[in-house]
């Protein structure tokens, strides 16, 4: 069995608190489409690529999709992806996102979060059409290449088929907990 979700399955649902304060569920976000990005707090990677995701959030959100970031690095690998954290985070910067703290990390687990960051894009039925990377280059923007993501969601919001459907996510590891920092499952090991 594959450790991260494969094209067409359905998203997992899962009920986790965000930054606000309240709790949501796969149900609560309604719009045509959906991205569920895994994301955390310290990850240079996600950190050099946050205002990338931000654009690319703030233009589709306009046209149908739905974002929402998850966290589900463990706090007793690294203090600074905390939920008090990750509501700082949020404070500061305002993303234009919900932001989960998946504090079981089962989740991470349903999808198969192999990095932070990694993006999964659901259609209107909730089936996996797009999963991997957002841009080429995510740590150092100025040499970004390829825009993954907004790629995806064009032909998907054009009623073309996603050219380009599955890329391997660039990042840091998921922090299990428990595990060592850089510890990835063996059934993932081949697929980055």
């Amino acid at each position: 069995m594959a450790f991260t979700l494969t094209l067409g399955s359905k998203a997992p649902d899962f009920r986790l608190l965000a930054t606000d304060g309240k709790h949501y569920s796969l149900s609560d976000f309604t719009s045509d489409y959906l991205v569920v990005f895994f994301t955390c707090n310290h990850c240079p990677y996600v950190k050099n690529s946050d205002e990338i995701t931000r654009q690319t959030a703030e233009k589709f959100q306009k046209r149908g999709v739905d974002f929402v970031a998850i966290n589900s690095n463990s706090p007793n690998t690294y203090e600074e992806d905390s939920y008090d954290n990750m509501v700082k985070r949020m404070d500061e910067h305002r993303f234009p996102w919900t932001y989960l703290v998946d504090s079981t990390q089962d989740t991470a687990k349903a999808y198969g979060a192999l990095r932070t960051p990694h993006f999964f894009v659901f259609d209107q039925e909730r089936k996996l059409v797009y999963t991997g990377r957002a841009v080429d280059n995510p740590r150092e923007p100025e040499l970004i290449t390829s825009y993954d993501l907004e790629n995806a969601l064009e032909e998907l919001l054009t009623g073309k088929e996603v050219t380009t459907p599955l890329t391997n996510p660039i990042g840091c590891n998921v922090k299990w907990d428990g595990k060592d920092p850089h510890w990835m499952p063996v059934e993932a090991c081949d697929l980055v």
